[in-house]
């Protein structure tokens, strides 16, 4: 309410360069060097759906995005921990949607480092590079309209990289599971 009043004030009078820079300057926040992975909040019955962004190392492309959609299908459908619903693979990162796939949950970067090791060890070229970054990037959804919209967000990826016209054109891009949100 207070802020409101001094900006329209400032705004209406003349105030000195000073006390202008003061009021109207810029806040600068800081900023994260690692993301949060905060853990599953489970409430009653409702759905728990995380979308998960994985980059490859240093961002470099995957050398063959046919070989890496194979390798990490495998490796999501043998896993019984969490079930991967849609995802789309892009050569510098990975979108992807899961949930947990028993109570209570195991923690999900514990889940994501497992089935980024297992993938490199079947992707790793014969010179030892990496193939995943470190960490990654995790959201828990809170609705149905947020899982939809978001799905339509990352599907879209193709199309904005100007990789394809229409985003059912990428062929790496898909769906393990059925995640089917429930309140």
């Amino acid at each position: 309410m207070w802020i409101r009043v001094i900006l329209a004030i400032a705004v209406q009078t003349e105030l000195d360069p000073p006390m202008k820079n003061l009021i109207f300057r810029k806040v600068t926040l800081p900023q994260r060097k690692r993301p949060v992975h905060l853990p599953s909040a489970e409430k009653l019955n409702r759905s728990v759906i995380q979308v998960v962004t994985v980059c490859t190392f240093q961002r470099q492309p995957l050398r063959s995005l046919e070989a890496a959609h194979r390798v990490l299908e495998e490796v999501w459908q043998d896993d019984l921990v969490y079930r991967v619903g849609r995802y789309v693979i892009m050569p510098g990162h990975i979108h992807l949607f899961c949930s947990p796939n028993s109570y209570p949950a195991e923690p999900l970067n514990r889940w994501v480092s497992y089935w980024k090791s297992r993938s490199a060890l079947k992707l790793r070229l014969k010179n030892g590079d990496k193939v995943w970054q470190k960490n990654f990037w995790d959201r828990q959804l809170r609705s149905h309209e947020s899982y939809s919209e978001k799905w339509l967000y990352i599907q879209n990826n193709p199309v904005r990289a100007g990789l394809v016209a229409r985003a059912e054109e990428w062929p790496h891009q898909g769906e393990v599971y059925k995640l089917h949100w429930h309140d």
